[in-house]
């Protein structure tokens, strides 16, 4: 069974990628599991950042390795948060403060309208010249004030269109079909199921 490395140290995102690829003929390693640091990402795009992260651990790794990049982006913004999604409220920021943030900038907008995107990487080593690259966009709009316990990031203020749910109020598998990243991991899994001859 080919061991694969999950480029990322954000337990909620592993969860989702672990879940939506379990019944593939892989296996799948955290890159905590090996003691492997946080990837630069120096770059503008999402595209280029999850390739910087799949290129840093199936370096340090010697595995096949699967990375993403994801992050809201908000249309009255022009596109921000973006790439600094995780880092908008500053270094140290967190969650709350992030949402918090973006709340206050948004505050007198009558448009709301936003999407989640997310872009996942799979190569077969650190030089690998023909990555995998599959994306997904989730649609949907900025709400005034949390809503919902679930998932992490900005789930608790996004509002998917067709549920009129927050994505914090889906149920976990629910998300996990119609999510940015549920999206572009299945068009993953498909390429994935080509490959490893499932």
């Amino acid at each position: 069974m080919q061991k694969i490395i999950l480029s990322t140290n954000n337990e909620k995102k592993l969860s989702e990628i672990e879940t939506l690829l379990h019944d593939l003929p892989i296996q799948t390693v955290a890159q905590s599991k090996l003691n492997i640091g946080q990837a630069e990402e120096p770059f503008g795009t999402f595209i280029e950042n999850a390739l910087a992260k799949a290129r840093f651990a199936a370096k340090a790794s010697n595995l096949p390795s699967i990375a993403d990049d994801s992050g809201l982006c908000v249309d009255v913004l022009n596109g921000k948060p973006g790439i600094l999604s995780a880092r908008f409220s500053g270094e140290g920021g967190n969650d709350k403060k992030n949402n918090i943030k973006l709340l206050e900038l948004l505050k007198n907008e009558k448009n709301r309208r936003a999407h989640y995107y997310c872009a996942i990487v799979f190569i077969t080593s650190c030089d690998d010249p023909q990555p995998i690259i599959a994306e997904g966009i989730w649609q949907g709009e900025i709400l005034s004030s949390p809503r919902g316990k679930n998932g992490f990031g900005y789930d608790p203020i996004f509002m998917d269109f067709k549920t009129d749910l927050s994505a914090a109020e889906l149920d976990f598998n629910l998300k996990n079909k119609i999510s940015h990243r549920g999206q572009a991991l299945q068009k993953l899994k498909h390429k994935l199921r080509i490959l490893y001859g499932e």
